[in-house]
């Protein structure tokens, strides 16, 4: 009898327009996207209010996906804090962090030329709050 090989949850890691979701899709996994949840829940890119729903939506569907039998999940966020990051480790699944290691400047650029000046500010907050990988964190 064979074992059965234990669920794997893919947490992309890497700033706003770094390339996480471009990654993601060719993957071919299942993806749980917050941002999608956001649009879907509220019809808008934030509100603070929301987000605790936004992440046990989130965290309902990575659960509910790997019930319905796919072995791998990406969760396309930036997690680029560590306790973000441990959110994602329970017992039920291997967590892999995938890291899209582009830097701050190539996001800003990419932003500027989607003319999306929205992500300008959380791009400059998310790079001066990133924490690496910790030796404890495997990455794929």
């Amino acid at each position: 009898m064979s074992e059965r090989r234990k669920d794997t949850l893919i947490v992309m890691v890497g700033l706003p327009r770094s390339g996480k979701s471009t990654w993601a899709r060719k993957a071919g996994h299942p993806i749980v996207s917050p941002d999608a949840i956001r649009l879907a829940l509220h019809g808008q890119r934030f509100i603070a209010e929301a987000e605790p729903f936004v992440w046990a939506i989130a965290k309902a569907m990575v659960k509910a996906l790997f019930i319905a039998g796919h072995h791998a999940v990406i969760l396309d966020a930036t997690n680029n804090t560590r306790k973000r990051r441990l959110e994602w480790i329970s017992k039920d699944w291997e967590t892999v962090f995938k890291v899209i290691p582009e830097s701050a400047e190539v996001c800003l650029e990419r932003a500027q030329a989607e003319d999306d000046a929205y992500i300008v500010d959380v791009i400059k907050r998310m790079s001066a709050e990133h924490e690496p990988l910790g030796d404890d964190e495997r990455a794929l």
